[in-house]
């Protein structure tokens, strides 16, 4: 959030709603305190039953609720300050007591199902200390089919006025046609395997983009006119086309062309589902490229939804509330932006998403559906699945309609020698568009990538190094086990494979591991330790430079720069993804339009797809990515199109620490969506490929280099 002295740039804040309390905020804290230790001690002993792991979710939930109020709405900055290390201090105990076990860990994440028992916990916990719990929405829709847990749901009234008052709505299936039958030569034949290891064998100089038509003169308003590459796309579904997989490169304008795109094909109502950071800014986009429709966007129970608008936009968070009126809406088109986020096809949100796909298909005749994200592979090829059956190309087992029926005209089988390009171009023709920066937008300044190496001298870089050696020797202890206790013959040197094994292993362990140092552990602690000296280079760059964008991996790295900035007197937006959509927004414009705010301090998972911070040309990485994508989205909310100078990414590494190796195994396996989407033939890795390389390295330097 934007910060005057503290937290301001002259922008107000919005406090979030809450009921007022009646009892002091430090008696929660306490309860909250309490309650984790209960919940470590339970796990120490392995007794973790369900009403264990009730509360810990509970008390994950309340701790996220209350440092968002405590950092937002309290005015005292000694006692914010005092009550912030607090709840710091608990989401630390949550955090390391999930890692004794998979299934707690679970309940952190975002789209985690809060059950019925946890809501009634919260709220007892909640009224224990005197504040009385805000009422909650009370279901009215029967769960969809195919979700995992039973909806919150809500229905807006202006949608039921809509309903109302719309019966067009309705669906009409006359026109559709009855599917012909046909005799299927791959029946027998397993396909989605075969179809992705297409794209991982794709051959040099072999890019992935459908044809699309010439591009026609498009002009939208008076002083807006679109690029070719964009307008290719517009005229694509205006001569018909309907599902699109919009891959571009970040910053080559895709929200632009998705709402043209509908446009040009009437897919209204149209449904676009969105991370929340982007969502203020997607209904703005609205305003600029399509002014003569109206768009509305869901925020929270949806009190303030315009049933009767043309675009609504939502965000994931929220989702899962309102499928059942999405479901019976009528929307003839659906836009799924970061459609990454879709990847994890056992998350709530995913789920969601593919069943409103589904029953979208199952009301309109060809509605127009469109994938938009800029890194469609992040860890492996099968993040390509979820987003093929977003866009009903597959289901869970077989490729469907047109996609057999084009796999059906090669004449060839998975056997053949010729299949694999075959098939990869089938895939390609159905709407998958991927154009580069350096191809279609040559104006765009260059962008590079400088390592600044910086020396952990003090007591916490030793203690990191020391922790990384005991690491190593825990690492060599396992293989000379493993070593004497094999039954084939001795090996001269190092035995790689068994070296790989062992790295396997322990990062197969990593999360029950109870005790030591792991992988995950140490690059976190390694941001921790950099974080102000990174904040000190950013803030040198701030003066020297003009504007910088900050990016952190977590929020006490956030902490520890936004403290620096204040110290030395530099304004600040900070943009994170716990704030409001309002809050962030106006963080967000203050940074772009206030030359008085110089940098932006932003968290990598929440600021680092969707936005455009083209104003500044020099961003600042304080913590590494486990992956080339999620460091290219970062770096691409500066390099994008509008921007006039080139772009420097400045990446903070700790010499002489495993911070070094993890960003020499990023830069060297960063080919995934290069092979497979640009025609590359870089090798194709994953996170968790890098991960696992970085303990090879280690325990093969630990055989090799003597111990001190």
């Amino acid at each position: 959030m934007v910060q005057p002295g503290r937290r301001q740039t002259g922008a107000r804040r919005t406090p979030p709603r809450r009921q007022p309390r009646v009892a002091a905020p430090q008696d929660l804290v306490s309860l909250l305190a309490r309650s984790v230790r209960e919940v470590e001690t339970a796990v120490e002993r392995h007794r973790v039953t369900p009403a264990v792991r009730t509360k810990f979710q509970v008390v994950a939930l309340l701790v996220r609720e209350e440092h968002t109020r405590v950092r937002e709405n309290m005015g005292n900055q000694a006692r914010r300050v005092e009550l912030l290390k607090r709840l710091d201090k608990i989401g630390t105990t949550l955090a390391q007591t999930a890692v004794r076990d998979p299934g707690l860990l679970a309940l952190l994440a975002e789209d985690a199902v809060v059950s019925d028992a946890a809501r009634a916990l919260k709220n007892e916990m909640l009224r224990s200390v005197g504040i009385e719990p805000a009422p909650e929405a009370t279901p009215t829709v029967e769960a969809a089919a195919g979700s995992v847990s039973p909806e919150r749901q809500v229905v807006p009234r202006s949608v039921v006025s809509r309903q109302l008052v719309t019966p067009f709505l309705a669906p009409d299936f006359s026109s559709a046609p009855p599917p012909a039958p046909r005799v299927r030569r791959l029946a027998d034949w397993e396909l989605l395997n075969p179809l992705l290891r297409a794209f991982e064998r794709a051959e040099g100089g072999a890019p992935a983009c459908m044809d699309l038509p010439a591009p026609a003169p498009l002009r939208v308003q008076r002083y807006r006119e679109l690029m070719p590459h964009q307008a290719r796309v517009v005229a694509a579904a205006a001569a018909g086309h309907r599902t699109f997989l919009l891959a571009d490169e970040p910053g080559l304008g895709k929200t632009a062309q998705a709402l043209l795109a509908a446009e040009a094909a009437n897919a209204y109502p149209l449904l676009v589902v969105v991370p929340s950071v982007v969502k203020i800014n997607w209904a703005r986009e609205v305003g600029l490229w399509t002014p003569n429709r109206t768009a509305t966007v869901v925020h929270g129970n949806g009190d303030t939804v315009d049933g009767f608008a043309d675009i609504v936009i939502v965000n994931y968070e929220v989702l899962d509330r309102h499928v059942g009126w999405f479901g019976d809406f009528g929307f003839r088109g659906m836009v799924v932006d970061e459609a990454h986020f879709i990847k994890n096809k056992t998350s709530q949100r995913s789920q969601h998403v593919l069943d409103l796909a589904k029953r979208i298909r199952s009301r309109t005749i060809r509605p127009l559906l469109m994938a938009l994200t800029g890194t469609p592979l992040i860890n492996d090829i099968d993040d390509f699945r979820a987003i093929w059956q977003f866009l009903g190309w597959i289901d869970e087992t077989q490729p469907l309609g047109e996609l057999m029926n084009a796999l059906e005209e090669t004449g060839l089988t998975p056997a053949d020698p010729g299949f694999y390009a075959a098939a990869r171009q089938c895939v390609i023709d159905l709407g998958i568009v991927r154009r580069r920066k350096i191809d279609v937008a040559a104006d765009i300044p260059d962008r590079r990538t400088a390592d600044l190496p910086v020396e952990l001298d003090d007591k916490v870089g030793r203690s990191i190094r020391a922790a990384e050696r005991d690491l190593a020797r825990r690492l060599v202890a396992r293989y000379e086990t493993a070593l004497a206790n094999r039954r084939s013959g001795p090996v001269d040197g190092i035995d790689t494979d068994l070296v790989r094994k062992v790295a396997s292993a322990e990062l197969k362990d990593t999360a029950t591991k109870e005790a030591g140092e792991n992988v995950f552990s140490m690059m976190r602690r390694i941001g921790q330790a950099k974080a102000g000296l990174a904040a000190d280079y950013a803030a040198q760059l701030a003066r020297s430079a003009g504007k910088v964008v900050f990016f952190a991996k977590h929020i006490d790295v956030m902490d520890v720069a936004e403290d620096v900035f204040e110290r030395q007197g530099i304004r600040f937006s900070s943009i994170r993804g716990d704030q409001t959509p309002t809050s962030r927004q106006k963080n967000i414009d203050a940074f772009v339009s206030d030359p008085q705010v110089a940098i932006a301090v932003c968290s990598l998972t929440a600021a680092g797809v969707g936005l455009n911070l083209q104003v500044a040309s020099n961003i600042v990485l304080a913590e590494l990515s486990w992956t080339d994508a999620e460091q290219t989205q970062a770096i691409d909310r500066s390099h994008r199109i509008g921007q006039t100078e080139p772009v420097i990414a400045w990446r903070i590494i700790a010499a002489r620490t495993m911070d070094s190796r993890i960003a020499e195994l990023i830069d060297k396996k960063a080919g995934l969506a290069a092979r497979a989407l640009d025609g590359s033939d870089e090798d194709v890795w994953s996170s968790a490929d890098v991960q696992h390389e970085a303990l090879v390295a280690l325990l093969t330097d630990a055989l090799t280099t003597p111990a001190a």
